[in-house]
């Protein structure tokens, strides 16, 4: 299986397809088609096929997809057949929702260790977790061996975290903070700007707006 030149898009279809294949399986499924699959996760069929091609041939013409086994592909696509060591840095109103979290050890993504600056939250636990005094991020972080880091912090704080997290030899981290940050080609990095994905929802809110009342009017595109 080849796991380049995924995009981004894909690789969240592809978490939404296997949360749907547990449900399925929960509710007693054993096999299910690209159409039935689609239907659940807003998509195509055809998408669902594109997307599984990338990674190989799954089912059979005319019966479908196994659903245990296909669920079974797509966990070790994902990286999910293993547990992931997290280290949380921040823990505010978004860390702290973070680390009681239940469904991210489900999945396979374990916080082992928490960070804050502030002198109130440092020595105390949340959800079971103790929380750190930044100072010591570098030594806990080896010694643990993380591999991912979270940074929840005020902006102002996070290109200096996430220098901190690479120096400690994270090389993945998932960036809560409304910036930019600069890192190390070996680390990956995503960012999960809140204010952006409220746009793109507002854009898609305001285009169906638009297209009724195109309608509405009777104005089309059309020549007359």
């Amino acid at each position: 299986m080849t796991h380049t030149k995924i995009s981004d898009s894909a690789v969240r279809r592809l978490s939404i397809y296997l949360r749907l294949l547990h449900d399925l399986s929960d509710q007693g499924a054993v096999l299910v088609s690209s159409r039935e699959l689609a239907e659940r996760a807003g998509a195509t069929s055809a998408q669902v096929r594109k997307d599984l091609s990338l990674f190989g041939s799954f089912g059979k013409r005319g019966r479908g997809y196994s659903v245990a086994e296909l669920a079974a592909t797509l966990e070790e696509i994902l990286g999910l057949r293993r547990h992931w060591r997290v280290a949380l840095v921040g823990v505010g109103k978004i860390g702290t929702a973070l680390l009681g979290y239940q469904d991210l050890s489900r999945r396979g993504f374990e916080v082992v260790a928490a960070f804050d600056t502030a002198t109130g939250k440092v020595g105390g636990r949340q959800f079971g977790v103790r929380i750190s005094p930044l100072a010591e991020l570098k030594t806990i972080v080896r010694e643990r061996g993380v591999e991912i880091g979270i940074i929840a912090t005020p902006p102002e704080a996070a290109q200096n975290v996430a220098q901190r997290l690479a120096e400690a030899g994270v090389t993945a981290i998932l960036n809560f903070a409304p910036v930019k940050l600069d890192v190390p080609e070996e680390v990956s990095l995503k960012t999960m700007d809140v204010a952006m994905e409220l746009e793109g929802l507002s854009f898609q809110l305001a285009a169906g707006q638009r297209d009724e009342q195109t309608t509405g009017n009777g104005t089309g595109s059309g020549a007359g």
